[in-house]
């Protein structure tokens, strides 16, 4: 169900305002045509972080510690076109389940689910009418040196793509409320949480399904000292992921949350059988490599300016913001769903391949319907 034009402004709401909730609120504010009319979390402390973060902006927007508080506001008149679901990863079937089936617009955070059942069931539930549209928060896609990068690989610029490779050397997770993301079973564990953004950008850059993946990974360095209810967390922080896709392409995750001092916290690169291409990020550089002879290297750079405006409203390299466009561009009716519940469904099952592989020490095949076996 677009909604027109002629609707001037999209009044959003954000369930979960902690640090990405608080990310999506700074971008959203950039934006002349929306309004933030309604804030959702049960923690009070969260719920003024998020306030104080809006300022000004508009009217003072409407708090609620739960979802049925805000529907049941909506019911009785409060006018809201769009929900942001930036909740901790092990609430989103429960907070998505009232809000699905209202016609409202939804962005859901990533991961989708943390367990298969619940984005199996979420990418169904997607689809019941009356539906608005439903995206999932894969940011990844929207940096705009990386979406520069990705157009430049299904353009043919390196010929016919062959590999992809990921790295992510990076910071440890950051402390959240309650502590949450220290464990699994409250995460889907580092391959879901963290890595469904790769398994994404995998997916999209190959433009096929996954078939095998197999992952060696630990929590080696990072957590070890850390307790919470005198439980010891139990989330990797390292590991190499290969993944094997239906049209022969390979791919392969490096991922390192030991690693601050990188000079980039993500470098990708796609190989062809005519050339390389790469993006680092935050440098901001795109490096095309050529085959042209091993005594006749030509490597072109080329940076990728992003507002510094835009930069400063979130951690994720202006991506927040772009993704917000397209966004409201299908919710405008000018473009179309491009993260859709199904790419949220295999990116957690990609993850859960992953995490489940580590553990049993052995490649994990895929099939179609998304499950592992």
């Amino acid at each position: 169900m677009a909604t027109s034009d002629d609707d001037a402004i999209l009044r959003f709401a954000v369930v979960g305002t902690g640090m990405m909730g608080v990310e999506h609120i700074r971008n959203l504010k950039l934006r002349p045509d929306v309004q933030v009319v309604a804030l959702c979390d049960p923690v009070q402390k969260s719920l003024e972080k998020a306030m104080s973060v809006l300022g000004e902006h508009a009217s003072r927007p409407d708090c609620f510690s739960d979802v049925a508080s805000l529907l049941a506001a909506r019911n009785s008149g409060l006018k809201v076109d769009a929900v942001v679901v930036a909740s901790p990863n092990h609430t989103h079937r429960e907070v998505l389940e009232p809000l699905l089936g209202t016609g409202l617009h939804i962005l859901c955070e990533k991961p989708l689910a943390t367990t298969l059942d619940d984005a199996r069931w979420t990418a169904d539930a997607a689809n019941v009418k009356p539906r608005g549209v439903f995206w999932v928060g894969m940011e990844y896609r929207y940096m705009p040196p990386v979406a520069e990068f990705i157009a430049r690989v299904k353009s043919g610029a390196i010929g016919e793509l062959r590999m992809v490779a990921i790295r992510e050397h990076r910071f440890p997770f950051l402390p959240k409320v309650g502590d949450w993301n220290r464990f699994s079973r409250n995460t889907g564990g580092t391959m879901v949480e963290k890595c469904c953004h790769f398994f994404d950008l995998m997916r999209l850059i190959v433009g096929a399904e996954p078939v095998r993946i197999f992952c060696s990974g630990a929590m080696d360095v990072n957590h070890w000292e850390e307790r919470y209810g005198g439980e010891t967390p139990d989330i990797i922080d390292n590991s190499y992921t290969i993944v094997d896709f239906a049209n022969g392409v390979r791919g392969m995750l490096d991922l390192c949350m030991f690693a601050e001092g990188s000079q980039n916290e993500q470098e990708i690169a796609a190989v062809g059988d005519r050339a390389k291409l790469e993006v680092l990020i935050p440098e901001g550089d795109i490096v095309f490599s050529p085959r042209v002879g091993f005594a006749a290297k030509r490597v072109e750079r080329e940076h990728v300016e992003i507002d510094q405006k835009i930069l400063r409203a979130g951690y994720h390299c202006g991506a927040t913001y772009f993704q917000h466009g397209a966004l409201i561009g299908a919710i405008r009716g000018r473009n179309t769903t491009e993260v859709t519940a199904n790419d949220g469904l295999m990116a957690v099952a990609m993850g859960l391949a992953a995490e489940r592989s580590a553990r049993e020490k052995r490649a994990i095949e895929l099939d179609t319907s998304s499950a592992s076996r």
